[in-house]
């Protein structure tokens, strides 16, 4: 009789147990899905858009969750430029995100676009601005590289107001203060310090357009 009720003690310990443990995995289960988001270096209609795009991951579980499904979405959008994704356990997603640079304002078929510094451009929706306008079918990543040497020597490029892009790969600009630069083929940035020094002397305070187009030659007009 007492082997008897030791057995029926044993059979219910166990199915306890294993009712436990069930609900025990389904607790856990539900308590490491992702339920939260947190954006950060969006503006509020920016990362609203994003908050509808990733909207899908929400209840999955944090431990399976794969960032790349997710990164997939967020390089699809154009301004930015990088991002990180970080698990906040047990249910939290934190993205971090680096806008792109606006650097210059440009046209393509009659319409004007932004050119950013990640590579992209995007039609303009603020036409409240002020960045420099590039003329001429300009390749992106010509620009970039031309901004790299401007970057890297004594300019400003904030103090230049218009690129001219010329179809044998050269560059004119004209400065906030009015002066035109007629650059020479194969700009570096040795050349452009040169003609950074040439423009600031006093003796030439008068002129307006510097003409570096011939080798070893400057032509210069009032």
């Amino acid at each position: 009789m007492h082997q008897r009720i030791s057995k029926k003690i044993i059979i219910y310990v166990f199915i306890f147990f294993t009712l436990v443990t069930i609900n025990n995995t389904k607790l856990s289960y539900d308590f490491y899905k992702i339920k939260e988001f947190s954006i950060n270096g969006l503006n509020q209609i920016e990362k609203e858009k994003l908050l509808n795009d990733i909207k899908i991951f929400k209840n999955i579980n944090i431990f399976s969750f794969n960032k790349q499904d997710v990164s997939k979405m967020i390089n699809s959008n154009e301004i930015v430029d990088e991002f990180d994704i970080i698990k906040i356990y047990p249910s939290t997603l934190k993205i971090n995100i680096k806008k792109t640079k606006f650097l210059a304002i440009t046209k393509k078929k009659g319409i004007d676009y932004l050119v950013l510094s990640n590579g992209n451009i995007i039609e303009i929706k603020d036409t409240n601005l002020e960045l420099p306008y590039i003329f001429g079918n300009i390749d992106v990543n010509n620009f970039l590289y031309f901004k790299k040497i401007i970057d890297t020597s004594n300019f400003e490029f904030s103090e230049i107001k218009k690129f001219y892009y010329f179809k044998s790969n050269r560059w004119d600009i004209t400065t906030k203060d009015g002066l035109i630069l007629k650059m020479p083929m194969n700009l570096s940035v040795e050349k452009l310090n040169l003609i950074f020094e040439i423009k600031k002397k006093d003796y030439f305070n008068k002129v307006k357009i510097f003409d570096f187009r011939q080798n070893n030659m400057m032509v210069i007009n009032e």
